[in-house]
C-alpha cells in the first residue's frame, strides 16, 4: 500500500541543509555560513515542527578535524543527507561535497531543492527537483503548490 504524507505530517519533515562550506578555497578556511540561518528561518516559517539537520552546527570545527575524524564525519553526513525527506542545497558556486550529498539523496528518491544561480550546471540541473535563485525565492517555493505536490512523493 502506498502511504503518502498526510497534511498533519508535513511540518514534521526532516530537512538536510547542504551547502558550500570550503568550496574551492585551497587553504584551511571556510565560506561565510550566514546563509544557513536565513534558510533555517525560511523552513521553520512554513514547517515549524520540522527537524533541520545542519552539518555546520553539528561540526563547527570540522575544518580542523584529523584525517580519520574528517573522513568519518564526511561519510556520515553524506549518509545523513540521503536519509532526510528534503535536501536544500545552497550553491552560490560549485561545491563537491554538496554535489555528492545531492547525488546520494537523488539515488534514494529524496526531494532536492537548490538555492543557486547555477541553473545550467549539470549537477544542479539534473539532480534538483527545483532551483530557486535566492532565499526569497525559496520562501515562495516552500509555501507554494509545486512544493506541496512534491511532498506527495514522500512515503
Amino acid at each position: 500500500m502506498d502511504v503518502k504524507k498526510q497534511d498533519s505530517d508535513k511540518d514534521r519533515l526532516t530537512f538536510f541543509l547542504a551547502g558550500i562550506i570550503q568550496g574551492s578555497i585551497s587553504e584551511k578556511k571556510i565560506h561565510p555560513q550566514d546563509y544557513r540561518r536565513s534558510i533555517k528561518q525560511t523552513i521553520k516559517k512554513h514547517f515549524p515542527n520540522s527537524h533541520i539537520i545542519c552539518p555546520i552546527e553539528q561540526h563547527p570545527d570540522s575544518i580542523n578535524y584529523s584525517y580519520e575524524k574528517g573522513n568519518r564525519t564526511f561519510l556520515e553526513l553524506v549518509e545523513t543527507a540521503s536519509g532526510a525527506d528534503v535536501l536544500v542545497a545552497y550553491l552560490p558556486e560549485a561545491s563537491m561535497g554538496t554535489g555528492i550529498e545531492m547525488w546520494e539523496a537523488k539515488k534514494c528518491g529524496k526531494i532536492i531543492i537548490a538555492v543557486s544561480p547555477l541553473a545550467e550546471n549539470w549537477v544542479v540541473k539534473f539532480l534538483a527537483d527545483a532551483v530557486c535563485s535566492s532565499v526569497d525565492e525559496l520562501e515562495k517555493y516552500l509555501g507554494g503548490t509545486k512544493f506541496a505536490k512534491l511532498l506527495n512523493k514522500i512515503p
